[in-house]
């Protein structure tokens, strides 16, 4: 089975947290972490960076490493290393997503995340 590597930002602003519908794909409609593929010579950090610049029109700052999920899916594994970020300027615009939210912990359960990002939401609650 093929194994996809991608960054994801878990992004937390005034005790709320970054949730965005996807727009495109075969998992429209479903919720995660924004981020995306990293490119040959770009560190995870680097490539969240950009792929929040180029998805959502913002500029993050990259914390922590919270976890890395590893996930199969259908056609393909995931392995999906999340970050603690916090927005640095801007407002998020959605380019690709369909839909955003910021939600509170207790919102967290409200919508439907994808399998490996509902893996991101338990480690969230672990640290909160």
């Amino acid at each position: 089975m093929k194994t996809i590597q991608v960054v994801a930002a878990v992004i937390c602003h005034k005790d709320r947290i970054f949730a965005a519908r996807r727009g495109y794909g075969e998992f429209k409609d479903g919720w995660e972490f924004p981020g995306g593929k990293v490119e040959i010579g770009e560190t995870g950090e680097e490539a969240l960076k950009r792929e929040i610049k180029e998805e959502l029109n913002g500029e993050i700052e990259v914390g922590d490493l919270l976890t890395t999920v590893e996930c199969d899916y259908p056609k393909f594994h995931l392995s999906m290393a999340c970050w603690l970020c916090t927005l640095k300027s801007g407002h998020l615009i959605l380019k690709e997503h369909e839909d955003a939210r910021w939600l509170s912990m207790d919102e967290l359960d409200t919508v439907a995340w994808l399998p490996a990002d509902l893996r991101v939401v338990e480690a969230i609650k672990k640290i909160k």
